[in-house]
């Protein structure tokens, strides 16, 4: 049996944080689906489009790592898809407390036995949010080394 696993976000940018679990998490399941969040009331700094494109190029070099979007509740999503295993970065603290309940509430709603699985930051990356990433980049601060170079490029387009 194929062991399948997601990890979902928003990825508005997808940062070098992101993109260290994707690569960690990949080699832990026979195939990693990144799974970009659909949520038609939030505007993002880049399109659900552009997002998937981007995190196609990203992870380009992975083969076992899929991407895909969806919306609505992930626990549909993660059912639909049959995925063994739901994958989360933690970065600190004040992340564990809101996953750890995310994870509970999932852990009811998964219809299967659906494992979170969290993965801890490389330290270096700990520091890194798209939020902040978006806040430097359009107060023409640099992002590089925090963001793929590819996704930098990106950026850089964006706030012109």
């Amino acid at each position: 049996m194929e062991r399948k696993a997601v990890y979902a976000g928003s990825f508005d940018p997808v940062t070098n944080g992101h993109l260290n679990i994707i690569e960690r998490a990949a080699k832990m399941y026979d195939e990693l689906t990144v799974a970009i969040v659909v949520n038609p009331r939030k505007s993002g700094f880049f399109t659900v489009e552009e997002r998937a494109e981007i995190m196609r190029e990203v992870t380009s070099h992975i083969p076992n790592v899929k991407v895909d979007k969806f919306s609505g509740l992930l626990a549909d999503y993660v059912n639909e898809k049959g995925f063994v295993a739901y994958v989360r970065g933690l970065r600190a603290t004040t992340d564990f407390e809101n996953e750890l309940q995310m994870a509970q509430m999932n852990a009811r709603l998964f219809t299967r036995d659906t494992e979170t699985v969290f993965l801890m930051t490389d330290p270096q990356y700990s520091f890194i949010s798209s939020s902040l990433i978006k806040e430097v980049a359009s107060l023409g601060g640099s992002v590089d080394g925090l963001v793929p170079e590819y996704v930098a490029s990106r950026i850089a387009e964006k706030v012109k």
